[in-house]
């Protein structure tokens, strides 16, 4: 399983559509998850709620139709509330759709957005945040990559002008910090599309070698325990 996260901006959708590509023509079955779609609990209602109560614009921002969203950059303290609920809710529906996409005989799972992806929207500064996070890692599936695109704020917002600059910078910092208490997450740092193609295929390469090789022990282990 491979999971795809960043800023809105970050190229995401070009290195799944690049990875895709790859792991195709090398033979792997492969399946695609987008987390909001497939995942998150109740999209229809989230969204009917921060369109009526926020006035938050509909559609993805390009850089010729800019769009102001007014969602996840909502900071009241309800929402906070609010957030760790429907977030617990969806760790526990992630848990479910992921279970049964790896039952499924597909070699690969991509999942375009991941729970990290919701869990940067919460007051990390906090420590009774930081244990909700870690509860949420704890029963959530460990990716076998989880990819962290980084990107420069300005440069995401050019590319996808949807969010204020200081949200963005915001976001940012929260990834990382992400990063650091969670420690599962490879950090793609912003580099050229094709350097950041390369880095993402030889991450992509080695997490397959690293489950490569613990399967192979598995099987090892379970032959030499049947012989014995």
């Amino acid at each position: 399983m491979i999971t795809f996260s960043g800023l809105d901006g970050a190229g995401k959708s070009t290195q799944i559509e690049n990875l895709r590509e790859r792991l195709a023509a090398a033979g792997l079955k492969i399946r695609q998850l987008a987390f909001w779609d497939d995942v998150v609990v109740g999209t229809r209602y989230r969204e009917g709620f921060v369109h009526k109560v926020y006035r938050s614009e509909q559609g993805i921002g390009a850089p010729d139709k800019p769009v102001n969203r007014r969602d996840k950059n909502m900071r009241a303290w309800y929402l906070t509330c609010l957030r760790h609920a429907m977030y617990l809710l969806d760790a526990i529906n992630l848990r479910r759709v992921i279970t049964r996409a790896l039952h499924s005989g597909t070699d690969v799972i991509i999942v375009d957005r991941y729970i990290y992806d919701e869990l940067v929207n919460l007051p990390l500064n906090r420590a009774v945040t930081r244990g909700f996070v870690r509860l949420c890692a704890t029963f959530v599936p460990l990716p076998d990559l989880a990819c962290l695109l980084d990107a420069d704020p300005e440069a995401a917002r050019a590319r996808k002008p949807e969010y204020p600059i200081d949200f963005l910078r915001q976001s940012r910092t929260a990834y990382h910090r992400l990063a650091n208490l969670l420690g599962t997450m490879t950090l793609i740092p912003p580099l050229p599309l094709v350097d950041a193609k390369a880095a993402v295929v030889t991450a992509c390469d080695r997490a397959i070698l690293t489950k490569e090789l613990k399967l192979g022990t598995h099987e090892n282990r379970t032959a030499g325990a049947r012989v014995a």
